[in-house]
């Protein structure tokens, strides 16, 4: 597994520093600022040797041209990328390998048409997967559609348990917040809440989460639950019949909480 640093950037985000153990460089993911990079990288005596794109939103690339100036690294990131500034365009299945060690791609579209993510099957899996799945929440839907955003969910059921989960903001407060609504009697929700308080107050990250918290406690993930269909069919008025009409209703429900 890779060791994973995150570096603060903006009001609530992450760009996550990944490195091995008895080398100096790292790569990092979706730098939307290069300016706490560069100072990272400075204070820790550290060369840059990779930039990891999810998608093209500017909170998400717009480090990368100051980076590329300071250092000329390989830029992966997806196919029929708005972004310019990927040197590596990776497609839906292909694999990159990154300091030994491989990660394997995966479209997620939905969030946005580009989207991807990066896996790292290890003995602790981790998985890079920028604005798509969050702490007890999924991305808003800008460019894609429910049906897209509902398989990419069904991507990740798939992830071992164990697996590591490293989103790119510090969302999990209002996300859990929405959970609760959502499942008012999920006592894991409740218990997820008080840890995640407790880390915001000491100014700690909340992430990584793993599949199987998000399992429990994720709405968009427990499509599937009775008290999530219950709810779900509440907010829309009517009976939903299927695990893609609960989802679409529940990501409305969060966009008007």
């Amino acid at each position: 597994m890779f060791d994973v640093t995150p570096i603060p950037a903006f009001n609530d985000n992450y760009i996550w520093a990944l490195s091995v153990a008895g080398q100096n460089q790292i790569a990092v993911v979706d730098p939307g600022d290069a300016t706490p990079v560069e100072n990272y990288l400075r204070d820790n005596n550290l060369q840059l040797a990779a930039i990891l794109v999810t998608h093209h939103h500017h909170d998400h690339t717009g480090g990368i041209q100051a980076l590329r100036a300071e250092f000329d690294v390989p830029v992966y990131g997806p196919e029929d990328c708005q972004f310019s500034g990927i040197t590596h365009t990776l497609a839906d299945g292909a694999t990159i390998n990154l300091f030994g060690r491989p990660l394997e791609i995966r479209a997620i579209p939905g969030h946005t048409l580009d989207h991807i993510s990066y896996f790292s099957a290890a003995d602790t899996p981790q998985i890079f997967c920028g604005d798509t799945l969050f702490l007890a929440g999924c991305g808003r839907i800008f460019e894609g559609t429910p049906s897209q955003m509902f398989d990419a969910m069904a991507y990740f059921k798939t992830l071992p348990d164990t697996t590591e989960i490293y989103c790119t903001h510090e969302y999990s407060m209002a996300n859990l917040k929405f959970a609760a609504a959502v499942e008012p009697d999920n006592t894991d929700i409740e218990a997820t809440l008080s840890t995640c308080y407790q880390l915001r107050e000491a100014d700690k990250p909340t992430l990584p989460t793993s599949i199987a918290q998000e399992r429990r406690i994720n709405p968009f993930l427990r499509t599937d639950s009775d008290t999530v269909i219950r709810t779900a069919s509440d907010f829309s008025g009517r009976a939903l019949n299927t695990e893609l009409d609960v989802f679409t209703a529940v990501r409305e429900w969060k966009n008007q909480f």
